[in-house]
């Protein structure tokens, strides 16, 4: 790997590393800038004032409950949702794969839909303090059945084949969304509200509650997704060839089937389905780092967190006070990102 010398740094720092640094420094400029910038803008003096708690009352609030839990609950779906895309991308050995595209999202999506329509009369038998877990214990259960079933389906001789996972994906999507239509046309009025703006997918609910919920069911699946960064590369060579290198396939593919049904169910639980972050994220940190996943995975999350703090903060800057779904958003970018994949890779193959 060529080294580049940075004044100030060793001269050992590698060009992925100083890629890396900068993936997070754009995160933490647009982390920053969702804290500052809105219908309100505020100064730098005024947020640093908010969070000591010496500014007035109107930018503390804006600041401690509104911005900075939309802020911190963006880096974490974006981080949680790149990660998993490129666990899955890695597994599969295919640039294609997306939680999206396989029915992750799907399964997650439906669990909580679930627990939004039919959840009451569930809540009603627990106690008071497990309520609040229903919602996201009901989005990993669907996103792990969803994932299970589509790795069981494509999988013959103890290989997974990645057309029957992509077909078996395009299949639990159109059931995931025609009993997510169901329980929609079954509905109140009140949950219809809900679920509309909810299966657009969007942070403009976030709250602390919420971030409690969800930030630390994405941490422990980040770290479990870190751990398999060897495991990936392995996987590279080949199934039957990491399998002869002592790598215990079936149990990687378990872990990362667990891990990224835990950090997308929290993730669609309280922001709805957000599509594509998966998907782009994972193939911008391998243009900047090369494919050794030990530098993808974190270059990765950075960059999800980056694209989705990025994609709220022009949503909610586009046409004030109104804020379009954050996940139009992304699908926006996302979709023509992916029919450019495809060709691509259709005239490479060709």
């Amino acid at each position: 790997m060529q080294r580049v010398a940075v004044p100030g740094m060793p001269s050992t720092f590698s060009r992925d590393g100083l890629a890396v640094l900068c993936f997070a420094v754009l995160a933490l400029a647009l982390a920053s800038a969702g804290v500052m910038l809105g219908p309100v803008p505020l100064g730098f003096g005024e947020v640093l004032g908010a969070l000591s708690g010496h500014a007035e009352t109107r930018s503390q609030v804006i600041v401690l409950e509104i911005r900075a839990p939309r802020v911190v609950l963006g880096a974490a779906i974006g981080a949680g949702l790149a990660l998993s895309g490129t666990a899955l991308q890695g597994v599969l050995r295919n640039p294609l794969a997306d939680p999206g595209l396989i029915g992750v999202t799907a399964g997650g999506a439906l669990g909580a839909v679930a627990a939004i329509v039919v959840g009451s009369h569930v809540a009603e038998l627990l106690p008071e303090a497990a309520r609040s877990w229903l919602l996201p214990l009901a989005a990993f259960f669907g996103a792990g059945a969803a994932t299970g079933f589509v790795f069981a389906v494509s999988r013959r001789d103890g290989t997974t084949h990645t057309a029957t996972l992509i077909l078996a994906g395009v299949a639990v999507n159109s059931i995931a969304g025609a009993v997510i239509g169901l329980l929609i046309y079954v509905s109140d009025d009140r949950q219809l509200r809900d679920l509309t703006f909810w299966t657009m997918g969007g942070l403009g609910g976030a709250d602390w509650r919420m971030v409690a919920l969800a930030v630390p069911c994405i941490g422990v699946a980040t770290v479990g997704l870190m751990r398999l960064t060897r495991a990936l590369d392995l996987l590279q060579l080949g199934e039957r060839a990491a399998w002869y290198s002592g790598l215990e396939v079936g149990h990687v593919k378990t872990a990362v089937g667990l891990w990224s049904a835990l950090a997308v169910g929290a993730g669609t639980a309280v922001a709805g389905p957000i599509g594509f972050i998966g998907l782009v994220a994972p193939h911008i940190a391998r243009l900047c780092v090369g494919p050794g996943h030990r530098m993808v995975v974190p270059a990765a999350a950075l960059t999800g967190s980056a694209l989705l703090l990025g994609a709220d903060l022009t949503v909610r800057l586009i046409v004030p006070p109104a804020e379009p779904p954050v996940g139009l958003a992304t699908s926006l970018i996302g979709g023509p990102f992916f029919l450019w994949l495809l060709l691509t890779r259709m005239r490479r193959d060709a």
